[in-house]
């Protein structure tokens, strides 16, 4: 089996969802990186919770700006038309509807595109970041992640088992093997990655889905 990098991923999303003149917000992890692959020829507006419109791809280790944080405390990038204002008025961005794509990272996804991504249920955490505020306010909402946990078990369920984020919620999700769409909560796959097969996919999802390959 190949399956589809962290790299290949990033690329697929930023090629397949990235239009020009977009606002979008990237969550937290492996969906950062995506940052690094919107084409040239685009111009995006990066947005955070913690209040910056305008960010620039992940600095080098020479350019490390210890006070450019995003909202996960990753240094970033500024570019020459950034700008800066409270964790308040981004929000409103957000819970505003002004946000076109939000990329973020999940724990489960169910067959119905119900999204749990803030907690494992007895570990503490600091807090539950922004998610719920993204996945109710934002236009679309992408998930990428990989397709099973790190002891082998599906994350795409038949229904989450971890406290949810939001219901419903979850357009598409790109996993190492494969794309996944939804409409009208039903769950369709829409390509699968290279050196991966349809059966192995069916053998590591307990969701149900339909094979609408594109």
């Amino acid at each position: 089996m190949m399956a589809w990098t962290d790299e290949d991923i990033c690329k697929i999303v930023a090629n397949s969802e990235l239009k020009d003149g977009y606002y979008v917000n990237l969550g937290i992890g492996l969906p950062t990186l995506v940052a690094n692959y919107i084409p040239r020829d685009m111009q995006i507006t990066l947005q955070s919770e913690n209040g910056i419109l305008g960010m620039g791809p992940f600095p080098t280790k020479e350019t490390v700006d210890a006070d450019l944080i995003n909202a996960g405390k990753q240094t970033i990038t500024e570019l020459p038309q950034s700008s800066y204002f409270s964790s308040a008025e981004s929000f409103a961005m957000i819970r505003g509807g002004h946000i076109n794509v939000a990329i973020l990272g999940a724990l489960q996804v169910s067959e119905a595109g119900d999204l749990a991504n803030w907690i494992i249920p007895n570990q503490t955490v600091k807090g539950m970041g922004g998610a719920m505020d993204l996945v109710a306010g934002v236009q679309r909402i992408i998930v990428i992640m990989d397709h099973v946990t790190k002891t082998g078990e599906p994350k795409l369920l038949k229904q989450c088992t971890f406290p949810l984020t939001g219901i419903s919620c979850v357009d598409k999700v790109v996993t190492n093997f494969g794309v996944f769409e939804f409409e009208e909560q039903q769950m369709y796959l829409t390509l699968i990655a290279p050196g991966v097969t349809l059966e192995e996919i069916k053998a590591k999802t307990e969701a149900k889905f339909t094979v609408r390959l594109r």
